[in-house]
């Protein structure tokens, strides 16, 4: 990378890490982003916070008894879900529920991509013996935040990006590199370190195209990587273009998934996605 691109991705970073102050970010994600840019919020304050906002309230039960965590509408308090799954989950949980609807006017189909990663991620994770399956699924759920921060931040520019990507029917990794120098992993990363998010799950979002990269959490990351790559072979959501990148080596090699276990996994996402496509419904 020679020295103006450097320049030019740190302008780009500084630009992303600003977008909280964008007039068109809704205000009920702008509070959340108070909330969760501060290291010492405690659960009991965040429970308290939840709990003031009815519709807010409304949505984390939702997502919480959703495929997504496996519940299945056995939670049925805030403070249950908050003991449940603790604070750094909230913390990406709470993100995802209050992002998606500007998830969907980034890119429509975007929020039921993220949601089916989110599903694949926590039966992979189940699988491999992950200790924190649900960290996982919240990286899944939000390892597209990048696109979301280029559209915020540049919503002309990023609609070309998705006219170019289509058009010439390029991967939208590359059609967001030939614009902007990078591609959505990177301002991703840097907006989960801007608001202290746990630094496993900024790794996961930041290297989910090159788990081979990551150093933490390896076997995570290649996770949320497979998984975004069978959601995409599945056609559930649009992540930005219609093509199924293949898995990178690495991937399999961390993850050591043998033709049964692969075979039970794509069984399981199969019941997952009608679930999570229930839920898509129901959330309309």
């Amino acid at each position: 990378m020679n020295h103006s691109t450097i320049m030019e991705t740190r302008a780009l970073r500084s630009q992303i890490e600003g977008i909280a102050t964008l007039p068109t970010i809704p205000s009920v994600l702008r509070t959340i982003l108070r909330v969760i840019e501060d290291p010492k919020i405690s659960l009991k304050e965040i429970g308290s916070f939840i709990s003031s906002d009815p519709v807010l309230a409304s949505r984390v039960l939702k997502v919480v008894n959703s495929p997504i965590y496996g519940f299945s509408g056995r939670i049925a308090s805030v403070n249950q879900a908050l003991l449940l799954l603790g604070l750094n989950v909230v913390r990406g949980m709470l993100f995802g529920v209050s992002v998606f609807e500007v998830m969907e006017k980034s890119m429509e189909g975007l929020w039921a991509h993220s949601l089916g990663c989110a599903v694949t991620a926590r039966i992979i994770a189940q699988k491999k013996g992950v200790e924190e399956p649900e960290e996982v699924s919240v990286a899944a759920l939000l390892h597209d935040i990048g696109k979301v921060a280029l559209h915020l931040k540049f919503p002309e520019e990023y609609a070309e990006v998705l006219a170019r990507a289509e058009a010439e029917e390029l991967f939208i990794t590359v059609a967001e590199e030939r614009h902007f120098s990078v591609h959505h992993a990177r301002p991703g990363a840097w907006i989960a370190e801007k608001w202290n998010f746990p630094k496993n799950l900024v790794e996961m979002i930041g290297y989910h195209h090159q788990p081979q990269l990551a150093r933490n959490v390896p076997v995570q990351t290649a996770i949320v990587h497979l998984s975004d790559i069978i959601i995409r072979a599945r056609g559930f959501g649009f992540a930005g273009d219609r093509f199924v990148p293949p898995v990178q080596p690495a991937a399999w090699e961390l993850l050591n998934l043998s033709d049964e276990e692969m075979k039970s996994i794509l069984g399981e996402i199969d019941e997952g996605l009608v679930r999570a496509e229930d839920f898509l419904q129901f959330d309309e």
